[in-house]
């Protein structure tokens, strides 16, 4: 059975980038009459809000997408991640990272991401255990990682080259993404997981990961990116468009969820409809795999 999940951050509204990554997420469920759930990733608790979650809740709802088990919060489930890190303590798996971020801003290959998603080259591999108050990372195995990606074909990364021993546990002791992620996908038996072409890179190291702790690898399918009329990136913090703005424009949820629609290939025109009037038409094969701008009359 396909089991599929949308798992947003609760740290903004949800942009059109998240509504066309969580429809796609359902509608293949749908199609085959598998089960979607909703996971709130507000491990990272300073940056998250309840009220903000309710939010993209409700937009969700709008959309007539809805979770089909109750919604899990990861800031409720870290004796999971807590379990997950004493296994892989125990695999011999985990090492203390004492680096600052400033430190990690003085490497040379550290780019403009996430903290979780930053390369990091080891400096800290051959450190000696001084207990468990340091930033916690998981020593990658040095192979090559291949995949099929449901949109995107057959994909191969090697995750030390690409990102580095990922960081699993903040010296302010909360859980990263990559810990968090894996762990919930695999006690929620996610079998597919659908989710922005940005996070593509992140695939063979959360695989890796996954193999550690002896979960099984759900398919992947990685969606291109929802620009700005001239190509430009839209997000939280780049003017992304969420339901309300759009219908403080006079755009309302069944002219979003047509234009959604068509862009998934599951109509010719992005004439209004339903959620459930697309379930029939969707294909992975129908899905564009490139980035895709908005309505320049949305913006």
């Amino acid at each position: 059975m396909t089991i599929g999940r949308f798992a947003p951050s609760p740290t903004g509204v949800l942009h059109l980038g998240n509504l066309r990554t969580a429809l796609a997420s359902w509608l293949s469920a749908r199609a085959a009459e598998g089960r979607w759930l909703i996971r709130m990733e507000d491990v990272d608790g300073p940056r998250c809000s309840p009220r903000l979650g309710e939010l993209q809740l409700g937009d969700l709802a709008a959309l007539g997408l809805h979770s089909d088990g109750p919604v899990l919060w990861q800031s409720e489930r870290t004796k999971l991640y807590r379990a997950a890190l004493a296994a892989l303590y125990g695999a011999g798996r985990l090492y203390p990272c004492a680096c600052t971020r400033k430190d990690l801003q003085s490497l040379a290959s550290a780019p403009h991401a996430e903290d979780a998603l930053r390369p990091y080259p080891g400096r800290c591999r051959d450190r000696a255990w001084e207990g468990f108050d340091h930033a916690l990372r998981l020593r990658l195995p040095e192979a090559p990682v291949a995949w099929m990606d449901l949109l995107l074909g057959p994909q191969a990364d090697d995750p030390p080259a690409l990102t580095g021993d990922p960081l699993l546990f903040r010296r302010d002791g909360c859980f990263a993404y990559h810990l968090a992620v894996v762990v919930d996908d695999g006690a929620q038996e996610i079998t597919e997981v659908v989710r922005g072409a940005d996070l593509r890179s992140v695939t063979a190291t959360q695989v890796q990961l996954q193999e550690a702790l002896g979960l099984p690898r759900p398919a992947y399918a990685h969606l291109g990116m929802v620009t700005a009329p001239d190509g430009s990136r839209l997000g939280k913090r780049a003017g992304a468009l969420g339901l309300a703005a759009l219908a403080d424009r006079g755009v309302d949820t069944a002219q979003v969820l047509g234009w959604l629609g068509w862009s998934l290939g599951c109509q010719p025109t992005p004439a209004p409809c339903r959620a459930e009037d697309l379930i029939p038409a969707f294909r992975w094969t129908r899905v564009p795999p490139g980035d895709l701008p908005v309505p320049a009359t949305w913006c």
